[in-house]
């Protein structure tokens, strides 16, 4: 996790906490939205992705509109949560990257390709 939240932060430009909580949401959106289990392969090879998905939870998405929107769910409600946690709309696609492109390196192109299929409208934003 440390070597994934420090890609994370240097890419954003954003301290290191801000990258481990994106990383948290984004993760605990894939394990939640993935219907199969296919992330639970890519969380059990991150040592601490569990903890960090439980933090970034625990810390919420925000309050206000980012805070609204986070309760609708999907990637709408994602991207509202991210964005309440210190993630600007335009870092999104970029931290995208960051974090499939270390699953990639982690799991192989099949099993991210598995992964990305397993979430419904996931594969126009990766």
């Amino acid at each position: 996790m440390d070597e994934l939240a420090a890609r994370v932060s240097a890419a954003l430009g954003v301290d290191a906490q801000v990258a481990r909580t994106a990383i948290g949401l984004v993760l605990g959106f894939l394990e939640k939205e993935s219907p199969d289990g296919a992330v639970a392969e890519f969380l059990d090879k991150l040592p601490g992705a569990r903890e960090a998905i439980e933090s970034a939870q625990s810390a919420g998405g925000g309050g206000g509109l980012a805070g609204l929107m986070g309760g609708m769910g999907g990637l709408m409600g994602l991207g509202a949560k991210l964005n309440g946690a210190g993630i600007e709309m335009s870092q999104i696609p970029t931290l995208g990257h960051e974090i499939f492109g270390y699953a990639e390196a982690k799991l192989g192109p099949e099993k991210l390709r598995e992964i990305i299929d397993s979430v419904p409208g996931l594969a126009q934003f990766v």
